[in-house]
C-alpha cells in the first residue's frame, strides 16, 4: 500500500444547538499522502488543518466525502495503534518523569515491561532528556516537554507520524534536530505529515505541501514546483571578483537584451547561527543529540517486528 492518507470530497460542517449549518470548516478536501514521504499542511488560522487532522485521527466524523488512513476508516482501532501523534500542546501528566511517561505509554500500547523500558531507554538518549529523566514534567521547560511529547509521539514506532507545530518552543539547534529527525524517519519507511507557521521549518524538509485557506486546498505540489520560478534563471559562479562579474553581467544583458541583476549567494540565518555557535563551542560542527532510536529505523509495517516478540495492539 503505497498510499497511506487519501480523502475525496471531505467535508466538515460544525451546526449550532439547532443543527443549523454554522461553520464549514472543511469543504470537498481532496489529499493524498504517499508512503515515505513528509507532507506539509499549511494554511492560516481557522483554514481546516487542526479539523483535517482531527478527521484523520477519528476524533470527529466527516459531513460528507470519503477518508482513508492506512487503507482504513480513521476510527478503526487498529489504525490508531499505527499513528503517533504530537499535538500543538502536548498535554502531560505534570506529577510523572519522562521515563515514566515513556513506559505508561508504552503499557497503553500492550508492550511487555521488557520493551517498555528498551524503547523509552532509547528514546530518552534520542531526544536527549536522560539527564531529566527522573524530573517531574511540570517542572520542564515548553521546549523540554516538546521533546517529551516527541518522544511519546513515536514510542508506538508509528508507521504515520503526524507533527503539529512540532518545532514550537524548541531553540535553532533542537529545531534542526527535529528537521534532520524527520528526514531519517521518512527515509526508514514512515510517512509524516506536520503542519507548522514557520514555513522554513516546512521547506526544509517536505517533499509536497499543501495551502488551505477557508476549507479549501488553495495549491498543492512538490515544495520545488510550486516554488519555481519559469520566467527566470540564476548561474553560480564561485571565485569571481567584482570587476569579472559586472562584465559577465553587462555581457547577459547585452547578448539577451534584458535586465540582469548581480547577487551574491547568502546562506540562511538558521545556517549563520550554527557555524556561530559551533565556533564558540570550538567545534567543527553543532553536536545534535536527536538521533532515531534503533527500533524505529526498521521497515515500516502493519505488523511489527514478530521475531522480537513485539506487538503494536493496543489494550482495551
Amino acid at each position: 500500500m503505497n498510499t497511506i492518507i487519501e480523502t475525496h470530497g471531505l467535508r466538515k460542517t460544525f451546526r449550532d444547538f439547532w443543527h443549523h449549518p454554522k461553520v464549514e470548516a472543511v469543504c470537498g478536501l481532496d489529499l493524498q499522502v504517499r508512503r515515505g514521504e513528509v507532507f506539509g499542511l499549511l494554511g492560516p488560522n481557522g483554514s481546516g488543518k487542526s479539523t483535517t487532522i482531527k478527521m484523520l485521527l477519528g476524533l470527529l466524523h466527516p459531513s460528507g466525502g470519503t477518508i482513508s488512513v492506512l487503507g482504513r476508516p480513521p476510527a478503526d482501532v487498529a489504525v490508531k495503534a499505527r499513528i503517533g501523534y504530537l499535538p500543538e500542546v502536548s498535554h502531560l501528566h505534570a506529577f510523572l518523569t519522562p521515563r515514566e511517561t515513556l513506559h505508561y505509554y508504552g503499557r497503553l500500547f500492550g508492550f511487555d515491561a521488557k520493551t517498555c523500558q528498551h524503547r523509552t531507554e532509547a528514546l530518552l538518549d534520542m531526544v536527549d532528556l536522560r539527564h531529566a529523566a527522573n524530573r517531574s514534567v511540570g517542572e520542564f521547560s515548553k521546549g523540554m516537554a516538546r521533546r517529551v511529547g516527541l518522544a511519546q509521539a513515536l514510542v508506538n514506532n508509528p508507521d504515520l507520524l503526524i507533527l503539529d507545530e512540532p518545532t514550537s518552543g524548541l531553540d535553532p539547534i533542537a529545531c534542526r534536530e527535529v528537521k534532520d529527525l524527520v528526514r531519517l524517519l521518512a527515509q526508514s519507511g514512515k510517512t509524516i505529515l506536520m503542519t507548522s507557521h514557520l514555513l522554513a521549518d516546512v521547506e526544509d524538509v517536505s517533499d509536497r505541501v499543501a495551502i488551505l485557506h477557508a476549507g479549501r486546498m488553495q495549491a498543492e505540489g512538490r515544495v520545488a514546483d510550486l516554488l519555481r520560478r519559469p520566467d527566470a534563471v540564476r548561474f553560480l559562479v564561485e571565485g569571481l571578483d567584482a570587476a569579472a562579474a559586472d562584465a559577465i553581467r553587462r555581457e547577459l544583458e547585452q547578448r539577451t537584451h534584458r535586465s540582469v541583476s548581480l547577487e551574491y549567494p547568502a546562506m540562511d540565518l538558521e545556517t549563520y547561527f550554527l557555524q556561530v555557535v559551533a565556533r564558540a563551542a570550538n567545534r567543527e560542527t553543532v553536536t545534535t543529540h536527536f538521533r532515531p532510536a534503533d527500533f524505529l529505523l526498521g521497515e515500516a509495517s502493519g505488523i511489527r517486528r514478530q521475531a522480537s516478540g513485539e506487538t503494536t495492539t493496543p489494550t482495551t
